[in-house]
């Protein structure tokens, strides 16, 4: 099915002379995570990960795809023509360079460039100048081979209320107004969906797991323009646009809106979320000015009301996945359980704890060596049924009218090896060990990585993912510019009111992985002679499962850390469970 699906575009391209098609992972807004429409990528390479691109030419079929998912890859590519390049890894050429040596001089590559950033259009074009290749951007080829494409989504909108905000729509628009006259904008291109739905408070259900909206926004100094499906928003919306002149024209209008803009202007587009079809369309002579979109730093810094909210968030969380860890452990090797019913269970204990939404991605629930598989995914083929032995993780969160979470517990399902228990227990070092983190402001998460990933390094291990993310509010997941890696891609000083995971791992193939994680609360500690410092508060409120924690092998403080931890976890939890429930979390919260 693979193969004859390149065939056919193959065939395409040739008719138009292209010598190399690329197909990206993202939608016209450059999200992480997409709708069904824009699933071209997967569409024609067989693989579901979140992450990478395709290139095809004549004689290849090359899917790049980072460290999450080398495992899932090699299966999912298994009995098709497509070979995988492992990102990062030694002597694998980045999509650029394959790109520049391969495409012969005078050829044509080919893109829908609403897909492609227009930071990465722009490198390639510049970059293909030079041999003197041409780009066609222009439209999808795609559509020529993909019979019963799914339709855009057409799901309502709804006003997310201040009381859950913190700010009203006003407000923030002045916010950006401001950032505008700072370095002399006059009109501000909004394409990232997180960034247009935190705006205008907004929220939808375009993209599973992301309450967001399929928008575009144009704000002047004056004025704002919402191009979406008029059909999606409610009298809420609109009245909450009052005080401010907001236009709403049809989703699709942006390109030739675009396209009208006077030269006088001074655009401010952030060309990393931008594409490069828009970038295009900006009339010639028009000053364009590039920096990171002024709502991703303002919506990144949660406001007290954000930060409450998402604190009560927390605990209704907590709640779900004690009662979930409460009732794997009692019930395993009794009644039947497996991968897929697990991660069902638990997003029914969400439900509920009340202003429960959806959750806020695909869970990953893998069972010994599927564990192993960083963004595994359960099908009916691959699903484990759990054993009372062995290491089970789970990765999962919930998207609640008053936050976002994101929580990953392993869990011992009964005897496990010295091994296991070893990698567990330098894995909850890891994470204790960033908690624990007091740094002087202008820091990022750069810096810090080095805490949770020096424990491994430590014992000449690692993990290919990074060791934390920013986290939206009822928003997406994943969100920037804040984070902890061992590259310098999240280099945004982290600042006070900033969510950011804390999620380190260990993943041994075929045998078993392991990660721990809490979102963890930017703020500020002591300020003296040296400067203002900062720390961390941890906002998930769950156990850790003791029974895979050999405390001979933590230190003292790491230790102490933990213990109270534990004693936050029974404190704040106790109230919301049975009388059973609650003397269980008392000995799963004892002191070590």
């Amino acid at each position: 099915m693979i193969n004859d699906r390149i065939s056919k575009l193959r065939k395409v391209m040739k008719e138009r002379g292209i010598f190399a098609y690329i197909i990206p992972s993202a939608d016209y807004h450059q999200s992480e995570y997409v709708g069904e429409f824009f699933k071209g990528r997967q569409f024609i390479s067989g693989f579901t990960g979140s992450a990478g691109t395709v290139v095809i030419t004549e004689e290849k079929a090359i899917l790049w795809t980072d460290g999450r998912y080398f495992l899932q890859a090699d299966k999912e590519l298994a009995g098709t023509c497509v070979e995988l390049y492992k990102m990062g890894q030694e002597g694998v050429p980045t999509t650029f360079e394959y790109i520049e040596k391969e495409v012969p001089a005078g050829s044509k590559i080919g893109f829908d460039g609403r897909a492609i950033s227009a930071l990465m259009g722009k490198d390639l074009e510049e970059n293909l100048a030079k041999k003197d290749v041409t780009i066609s951007y222009e439209g999808d080829l795609l559509d020529e081979v993909w019979e019963n494409r799914p339709a855009l989504s057409d799901a309502k909108a709804f006003l997310l209320d201040v009381k859950y905000s913190g700010e009203d729509f006003k407000s923030k628009i002045a916010k950006v107004r401001e950032a505008m006259k700072a370095i002399g904008a006059t009109t501000h291109i909004l394409t990232s969906l997180d960034d247009i739905a935190w705006l205008f408070n907004i929220r939808g259900g375009d993209v599973a797991y992301n309450p967001v909206v399929l928008s575009y926004a144009v704000v002047t100094l004056e004025k704002a323009t919402l191009f979406v499906d008029e059909n999606k928003l409610n009298e809420d919306i609109l009245n909450s646009f009052a005080g401010e002149v907001v236009e709403v024209k049809g989703y699709f209008e942006i390109d030739e809106f675009v396209k009208t803009i006077e030269k006088e202007e001074v655009v401010l587009v952030d060309n990393n979320k931008i594409s490069y079809t828009i970038l295009k369309n900006i009339p010639e002579g028009v000053k364009v000015v590039s920096a990171i979109n002024p709502t991703t730093i303002f919506k990144a810094q949660k406001n007290e009301v954000e930060i409450e909210n998402t604190r009560n968030a927390h605990i209704r969380d907590g709640v779900a996945v004690t009662k979930f860890m409460y009732w794997l452990k009692n019930n395993i090797g009794k009644i039947e359980i497996t991968e897929i019913s697990a991660a069902e269970k638990l997003t029914q204990l969400r439900k509920e704890q009340g202003n429960f939404i959806e959750p806020s991605f695909a869970s990953i629930a893998g069972y010994k060596e599927n564990g192993a598989i960083v963004h595994y995914s359960a099908t009916e083929e691959s699903n484990k049924t759990l054993q009372p032995e062995g290491l089970f993780l789970l990765d999962s969160g919930g998207q609640y009218f008053d936050g976002t979470t994101d929580i990953t517990r392993t869990f011992a399902l009964g005897n496990i090896t010295e091994e296991e228990k070893s990698h567990f227990t330098s894995v909850c070092r890891a994470m204790v060990r960033l908690s624990q983190a007091k740094f002087l402001y202008g820091v990022n998460g750069y810096y810090l990585d080095i805490l949770a990933r020096g424990i491994l390094w430590e014992q000449g291990l690692n993990y290919n993912h990074g060791t934390g993310h920013g986290v939206g509010h009822v928003l997406n997941v994943h969100e920037g510019p804040n984070g902890v890696r061992c590259d310098n891609r999240n280099s945004a000083t982290l600042e006070e009111g900033m969510i950011t995971t804390n999620e380190p791992g260990f993943y041994k193939a075929g045998s078993h992985g392991i990660r721990i994680e809490n979102e963890m609360l930017c703020k500020k500690g002591v300020k003296n002679e040296f400067g203002q410092f900062m720390e961390f508060e941890p906002l998930t409120i769950a156990p850790i499962d003791l029974d895979a924690i050999d405390a001979t092998l933590m230190k003292d403080d790491e230790k102490e850390y933990l213990n109270t931890y534990h004693k936050h976890v029974f404190g704040t939890l106790s109230p919301f469970l049975t009388e059973e429930e609650a003397a269980w979390l008392k000995e799963y919260t004892r002191a070590i």
